[in-house]
C-alpha cells in the first residue's frame, strides 16, 4: 500500500450498504479516463467496542481492532464485487472516524481531483450528511451517483 498518491487521484468514498458498488464502477471508469489512481476510502466508529448493546454479553465485545479488520473485510469485498479482477488496481484505507472528514483529509493528502460518493434515495435530491459535508468542504470536484444510477 502506498502513503501517497499522486497528482490527479480519484477518492470514492465507500458505505457499509450495497449501494456503493456503482459510485465504486464509476469512479474505477474515471480514474482510467484520467489516468490516475483510484484509491477507495471507509471509515469506521469503533463504537461498537466501547460498549455492548444491553443483551449482548461482555466478552463478545469487539476490539477496536476487530472493527478495523471488519470494514477493511468489508472495503475488500466492496471493491472487488464491484470490479472483479480489476479490484487489484484500487488502493484501499480505512480510516477510523468520521467519513465526511476523513474522505475530505484523504483528499486532500493525495491531491485528489475528484471525490465519489455514492447518493441517497431516488425520489428526491435529498443529500445524506456525508455527502453534503463533502461538497462544502472539498478542494475537487465532486460527483454524487444518484441511488436511480445504482443499479449494475
Amino acid at each position: 500500500m502506498t502513503t501517497e498518491a499522486g497528482p490527479g487521484t480519484v477518492v470514492v468514498g465507500v458505505e457499509g450498504s450495497g449501494g456503493s458498488a456503482a459510485a465504486i464502477r464509476l469512479a474505477a471508469r474515471e480514474a482510467r479516463y484520467r489516468h490516475a489512481p483510484l484509491i477507495a476510502v471507509m471509515a469506521y466508529s469503533g463504537e461498537r467496542a466501547l460498549g455492548a448493546p444491553a443483551g449482548r454479553p461482555v466478552a463478545t465485545l469487539r476490539t477496536g481492532g476487530d472493527e478495523r479488520l471488519v470494514a477493511e473485510s468489508a472495503l475488500r469485498d466492496a471493491v472487488v464485487d464491484a470490479l472483479g479482477d480489476d479490484a487489484d488496481r484500487v488502493e484501499l484505507r480505512t480510516v477510523l472516524g468520521l467519513a465526511g472528514r476523513n474522505l475530505i483529509d484523504t483528499a486532500r493528502r493525495v491531491n485528489a481531483q475528484l471525490i465519489v460518493l455514492a447518493g441517497r434515495g431516488s425520489a428526491s435530491m435529498l443529500l445524506g450528511t456525508v455527502s453534503q459535508y463533502v461538497l462544502r468542504k472539498a478542494d475537487c470536484p465532486v460527483l454524487v451517483v444518484p441511488e436511480a444510477r445504482l443499479a449494475p
